[in-house]
C-alpha cells in the first residue's frame, strides 16, 4: 500500500517547477504521516535545483523547512498523536550508531544524514521533499511545535533557525560578546533576533545600510556598510564571534582582521568557489576559522523551545505554491524580507 501524494518538482536541472503527483510508503512502525500546511523557501532549494553542487536527482520535489500536523501514527508511536503540530528539517534519518548520532549530532553522521529530498533512504528509495501535501517520517526525526509559535512564521526555523542557533550556542554567544553577523537574509536575520535574545551584543554587517532599519528593529545593536572600507578600519580587532552567512565569494581575509584575540569567524554560507585564507591575520591574533552545519533533533527542539520562549519566529512572505518559480527569481534578485513560505493549501487549487 503506499499513500498518493502531489507536490512541484523540477523534473531536471534547471527546470521550472510544476505540478508532480507520486507515492510515499504507507507509516510502518514508528512513522508519522504529516499533513503539510507549510513549507519554506531556503537558498538551498535553489542551488540544487539548478544543480549548482551536483549529483541533484530529478525529478525532484524540494523542500526541508515543513510545518504541519500529524494526519496519522503508525503502530508503535509514543512521541506524537493525529492532530499534533510538528516539524521537519533538513533530515529525516541517519544511521543512528556512529558517534556523532550516539552524540545527537546526526547532521554530522559518519554515513551521512539522510537528506529530506535529493536524498536516498536506508532502503534505497529517493527521498522527496515539502512541496508537497503529506509527508511519512519516522518519529525520532519530527519535531515539536509549541502552541505559541504560527506554523507559517516557524517554518523557516527548521532551516534558517537552528543553523544560526547552533553556532551561536557553541561559540557560546552571550552578554558580554560581541558578535557580528555578515548579510542580513534569510538565515541572518534569525542570527540577528537569536543573538540578541542570548544578550551578546550584535552587529549587522552588510554590502551597504538599505537593511538598517530592519536590522535594529530586529535587534541589531549596530550595523555597517562592508562597501565603506572605512568600516574594516573602524572594527579591526573588535569581535568575538563573527558568523558569515552568505554564499557570495567575499574576501573572508578583511573580516578575519576584525576578530579580537582568540575570536572565531564561522562559516555558515557555501560559495561556488573556494575561498583563499592568508595565514597571517589567524596566527597573529590566535584567531580561527570554523564551519557549521544545521543543528541535531535535539537541539533543533531546543531551538524551537528557545523561539517559543522569546517569542522569536522568521519574517516572511506567504505564496501559493503556483508561484514558487517566482519566488525563485525573487531570491535570487534579494527581493523578500526575509524568508518565502509556500501555503501548501494552494495545492487544492489543482
Amino acid at each position: 500500500m503506499t499513500i498518493q501524494v502531489h507536490g512541484y518538482a523540477a523534473q531536471q536541472a534547471k527546470s521550472p517547477l510544476g505540478p508532480y503527483s507520486f507515492e510515499r510508503h504507507e507509516p510502518c512502525d514508528y512513522d508519522i504521516v504529516i499533513d503539510i500546511r507549510y513549507c519554506g523557501i531556503c537558498h538551498t532549494d535553489i542551488h540544487q535545483v539548478g544543480d549548482e553542487w551536483g549529483e541533484s536527482k530529478f525529478p525532484m520535489v524540494p523542500g526541508h523547512e515543513i510545518t504541519g500536523i500529524v494526519l496519522q501514527v503508525g503502530p508503535r508511536v509514543t512521541r506524537y498523536k493525529v492532530g499534533d503540530r510538528v516539524g521537519v528539517g533538513c533530515f529525516i534519518n541517519s544511521c543512528r550508531k556512529c558517534e556523532p548520532c550516539r552524540k545527537n549530532l546526526e547532521q554530522y553522521c559518519t554515513e551521512g544524514m539522510t537528506t529530506t529530498y535529493n536524498g536516498t533512504e536506508r532502503d534505497g528509495t529517493p527521498t522527496q521533499g515539502g512541496y508537497s501535501n503529506k509527508i511519512v517520517v519516522d518519529e525520532n526525526y519530527v519535531l515539536s511545535i509549541p502552541d505559541n509559535l504560527p506554523l507559517d512564521k516557524t517554518a523557516p526555523l527548521l532551516c534558517a533557525g537552528i543553523t544560526l542557533y547552533s553556532p551561536l550556542m557553541h561559540w557560546k554567544a552571550g552578554p558580554g560578546k560581541k558578535v557580528a553577523i555578515i548579510g542580513l537574509g534569510g538565515i541572518g536575520h534569525m542570527g540577528v533576533k537569536i543573538a540578541h535574545a542570548l544578550g551578546a551584543e550584535v552587529t549587522v554587517l552588510s554590502h551597504s545600510l538599505k537593511k538598517q532599519e530592519d536590522g535594529k528593529k530586529l535587534g541589531a545593536d549596530y550595523f555597517y556598510a562592508t562597501s565603506d572600507l572605512k568600516t574594516f578600519e573602524k572594527l579591526t580587532g573588535y569581535f568575538d564571534l563573527i558568523i558569515n552567512t552568505v554564499s557570495a565569494e567575499i574576501d573572508w581575509n578583511q573580516y578575519l582582521d576584525l576578530l579580537a584575540l582568540d575570536g572565531t569567524m564561522v562559516v555558515v554560507g557555501i560559495p561556488e568557489n573556494k575561498i583563499p585564507v592568508g595565514s597571517f591575520s589567524l596566527v597573529a591574533g590566535r584567531r580561527s576559522i570554523a564551519g557549521s552545519l544545521i543543528g541535531g533533533i535535539k537541539e533543533t527542539q531546543e531551538m524551537l523551545d528557545f523561539c517559543s520562549k522569546n517569542n522569536i519566529a522568521s519574517e516572511i512572505e506567504v505564496v501559493p505554491i503556483q508561484k514558487v518559480n517566482d519566488a525563485y527569481k525573487r531570491v535570487l534578485d534579494s527581493d523578500v524580507r526575509y524568508r518565502f513560505v509556500i501555503d501548501m493549501k494552494s495545492l487544492e487549487q489543482h
